[in-house]
């Protein structure tokens, strides 16, 4: 497979697109210059990093070392989460709601289809494991990202209708299931949009990625479809877990409103 090289005049071109956009956000006034140049930096050292530790784990395979990797992507995925949301639970239930939810359904998706569907030996094999748990752990990550961040927003803002309806005589549960099912589907919003647009619309990115590399055409699609219902498993799922557990936090023992568990960013 020949994969035509990039130099760094080709990645400088890139981000030369980056710099004008950040130009033009300056002169708009849209206050978005910063957060595009960090964003930016950090990808290109983050993506170098992770190609040296790559590079390190394809030459020395043990299970030790994927599971440390996993560890720290799981760790950075649960910040990000809450990262830029306008309220966030205290202390570290606001990486924890997040981080654990993920741990449960992305880790559980992706042991899952190294064992049984990709059939990888060892199973662990850094080659497939890391870039598949990356997948889901990203995705879910958007996913639990904006269905948490519209659940704490509607409370925010339904708080006084919350309050009334528990004295009536609702439990916590009657009066989030509504915010809850809302927040599901904005969760669910953007993996929808990329399976019905996939292949009409854009090609997705790990099919893109195998094609350029000289794959079958056929067997690249037969990993993004692998590929894409694992995502929405695992973004469905962990959807679940963290809605569940974050309303479970917003409310006490005696269904009461806690909204002093949260902080505004």
């Amino acid at each position: 497979m020949n994969v035509i090289p990039l130099s760094a005049g080709d990645l400088w071109i890139a981000a030369g697109l980056v710099c004008a956009l950040g130009l033009l956000s300056l002169q708009m006034k849209l206050h978005l210059a910063g957060q595009l140049c960090v964003a930016a930096c950090r990808t290109t050292v983050q993506l170098f990093l992770v190609g040296f530790v790559l590079k390190a784990l394809f030459a020395h395979v043990a299970w030790y070392w994927v599971a440390l990797m996993a560890s720290i992507m799981l760790v950075a995925a649960a910040r990000e989460v809450t990262a830029r949301q306008k309220h966030r639970f205290k202390g570290w239930w606001g990486i924890g709601v997040g981080g654990f939810a993920m741990f449960v359904s992305s880790f559980s998706v992706a042991i899952l289809a190294l064992v049984l569907i990709v059939g990888a030996t060892p199973w662990y094999a850094p080659q497939y494991a890391v870039p598949l748990l990356g997948m889901l752990l990203g995705n879910t990550m958007n996913g639990i990202s904006l269905g948490l961040d519209n659940m704490i927003q509607a409370v925010c803002q339904q708080q006084g209708q919350i309050e009334q309806r528990l004295l009536l005589g609702q439990d916590r549960r009657q009066v989030m299931v509504e915010i809850r099912q809302n927040s599901m589907r904005t969760g669910m919003i953007p993996i929808i949009n990329a399976m019905a647009a996939a292949g009409l619309v854009s090609l997705p990115g790990m099919m893109t990625g195998q094609i350029l590399a000289g794959s079958p055409a056929l067997e690249a699609v037969k990993y993004q479809i692998l590929i894409m219902f694992l995502i929405t498993a695992g973004t469905g799922f962990g959807l679940l877990g963290a809605l569940w557990i974050a309303s479970q936090r917003l409310f006490d023992d005696r269904h009461r409103l806690r909204l002093d568990a949260l902080k505004q960013t």
